[in-house]
């Protein structure tokens, strides 16, 4: 199981929006992320607007390629797009780059 964590910018202006958003994610949405393979995934916000993104699984990349094949995570991805910074074109989920894990305490 690989760890895999990723930083995004929610806009200032929809922070508790973008809390809101979460507290009731679409029951479909849950279930194709984790028949995905997206396992102990969870999202941390900072008062900045900093989005701290974390999850395990196999192949990140097969992971992110079976969620994009699903059209409830286009239409999530299309929903929450207007939340972010910094996209330059692109959804929420294609935004997502894994930082390089530099240490793990087991």
């Amino acid at each position: 199981m690989h760890r895999v964590c990723f930083l995004l910018k929610v806009r200032q202006d929809r922070l508790d929006a973008y809390r809101e958003r979460h507290a009731d994610v679409w029951p479909e949405m849950l279930t194709a992320l984790a028949e995905a393979g997206w396992h102990n995934y969870s999202l941390f916000l900072r008062q900045d607007g900093l989005l701290v993104g974390y999850l395990e699984t196999e192949d990140f990349a097969a992971a992110q390629a079976a969620m994009a094949a699903t059209d409830v995570n286009a239409r999530w991805q299309a929903d929450m797009a207007d939340y972010f910074e910094e996209l330059d074109g692109s959804g929420p989920d294609e935004a997502m780059r894994p930082l390089t894990e530099v240490f793990h305490l087991a």
